[in-house]
């Protein structure tokens, strides 16, 4: 442990701040040019969400702004990414048409730094895409949510990270040396008709994740609008989820509205997430869910590969919760897609979930205990599809409402209480560009490793069968000895 304290010392001594530093003149219009003694060979600008973490937000934002230029560390709590974005890179074409060098090489080089929750890192990626750049700037992600998922996936971790001085020049020397990855980013619409009576607005805005927000509700002019609806659209690039793993989500976060004091320690925040899927009823939810909202009695789903028409996604009626995937982590850097054996991959066209091949792994769960087969060895949830489109539709049924969740953020979705419908819509967009350090979990179907041999010699498969229709697998489950609680949740909250 010592020694790893000095090398750490030593190396975040090793780190030159000024190779990370932007001139206040490049961030802020009609500042005096300065003569830069060193060009930057890796300028970044930071966002923290400050309410992230507890108080760790707060600090890690004190620690950047006194270690770089405090201009090019900006708090989301004060100032949205999308309007810092827009008036830098305005300042910057102005001053490239004025011959500024420094300005062209910032812009060739720059990197972003996001420090928060999966929601926070998923707003900051649906601003960047909306810029439309020719070579949009890569983003690293500081892990200050309780899931994690993005910045696990690109080997930032997953544990909340340290403030101090040292630990922050140790990760801007792992963001210098990060490579850059591509990842596909997903639309999404969700349109529903106009209520005749009531609010006009179904969903109160300060509901809807942020990824929804970036986008508002569509204008009048967007041929994606039909008129007598309330059309939204969006976009997410780890997950979307419905049903009750959401509505969990949904519980927790209600929760940390209402007592934030108490939502200050990410373990805690684990256990009472573990907690709440008790008082959910997601452990115990034969008996406490009813049938009504599975997912087979809540929408009819279709889907569609790259070419081809849409077909018909079956369902089996026990499923609670539906998870249409583009990384390979989820609830914490589990995995629910694993990797197919040859043999599914034969018969069923199943392939290793890329993050760049344009499709979205599609997984159904029972209940908090078939989520559980994600701790085993090879585990898996039920694979349902590989879909490069994916379509909800929800008519009047036994609920008025289910949940939804896109990268960590849930919301309460109301549907039809008459002859009406609600449509959820996902399908691909285009690419971002992410960094990846060399523990990067996720894979590229670029990659020159990456060969049709090598895809059948993965690890082999759990026993358990994708089929739906194997219920006696099923019910193996709870004796299984590997299905446990994770060593790090204290049992005495779960009573």
């Amino acid at each position: 442990m010592q020694l790893e304290a000095v090398m750490s010392v030593s190396d975040s001594e090793s780190v030159k701040l000024e190779e990370f530093k932007i001139p206040t003149y490049i961030l802020v219009s009609e500042e005096k040019v300065e003569n830069v003694p060193e060009e930057p060979k890796c300028p970044v600008i930071v966002f923290i969400n400050s309410k992230s973490g507890g108080q760790l937000g707060g600090d890690l934002l004190v620690t950047f702004r006194n270690l770089l230029n405090e201009k090019q560390v900006f708090d989301l709590g004060e100032e949205a990414p999308d309007k810092v974005l827009h008036r830098i890179y305005v300042n910057l074409e102005k001053l490239k048409i004025s011959g500024d060098e420094l300005a062209v090489k910032i812009q060739e080089r720059l990197r972003l730094i996001v420090a928060g929750g999966d929601g926070t890192a998923g707003w900051l990626l649906g601003v960047v895409s909306d810029l439309k750049l020719s070579h949009s700037p890569p983003i690293a992600t500081v892990p200050l949510g309780t899931g994690n998922n993005l910045p696990f996936s690109f080997g930032w971790g997953k544990k909340n990270p340290g403030t101090d001085d040292n630990s922050v020049k140790l990760f801007l020397g792992e963001v210098m040396k990060a490579k850059e990855m591509q990842i596909d980013s997903w639309h999404i619409i969700m349109r529903m008709k106009t209520p005749k009576e009531g609010s006009c607005d179904p969903i109160a805005p300060l509901e809807l994740p942020h990824s929804l927000h970036a986008f508002h509700r569509c204008s009048e002019a967007d041929e994606l609008n039909v008129e007598g609806c309330h059309t939204f659209r969006g976009g997410f690039w780890n997950y979307f989820s419905m049903g009750m793993d959401a509505q969990v989500s949904y519980a927790f976060h209600s929760e940390r509205k209402l007592h934030p004091e108490k939502f200050k320690n990410q373990l805690i925040n684990q256990s009472t997430y573990a907690k709440l899927g008790c008082t959910q009823g997601w452990f115990c939810a034969s008996l406490f869910h009813p049938a009504s909202r599975n997912i087979a009695q809540l929408a009819r789903v279709k889907f569609m590969r790259k070419h081809g028409s849409w077909k018909e996604l079956r369902i089996h009626h026990s499923i609670r919760s539906i998870i249409c995937l583009n990384l390979p982590s989820f609830s914490g850097g589990l995995n629910p897609w694993g990797t197919p054996n040859s043999k599914k991959k034969r018969d069923r066209e199943l392939t290793p979930p890329f993050v760049d091949d344009g499709l979205l792994e599609i997984v159904g769960f029972r209940d908090a205990w078939h989520g559980l087969v994600l701790l085993a060895p090879n585990g898996h949830g039920t694979r349902l599809a590989q879909a490069h489109r994916i379509r909800f539709e929800f008519h009047k049924g036994a609920c008025d409402h289910t949940f939804m969740r896109i990268d960590g953020e849930p919301w309460k979705q109301p549907l039809p209480v008459d002859d009406d419908t609600v449509v959820v819509e996902i399908s691909h967009l285009g690419q971002v560009n992410m960094l990846a350090t060399h523990n990067c979990r996720s894979k590229s179907i670029h990659d020159p490793k990456i060969t049709p041999s090598h895809h059948n010699d993965e690890e082999e498969d759990s026993n358990e069968e994708d089929s739906t229709e194997d219920q006696e697998e099923f019910r193996k489950f709870g004796a299984a000895d590997t299905f446990k609680i994770p060593d790090e949740i204290d049992l005495s909250h779960l009573s």
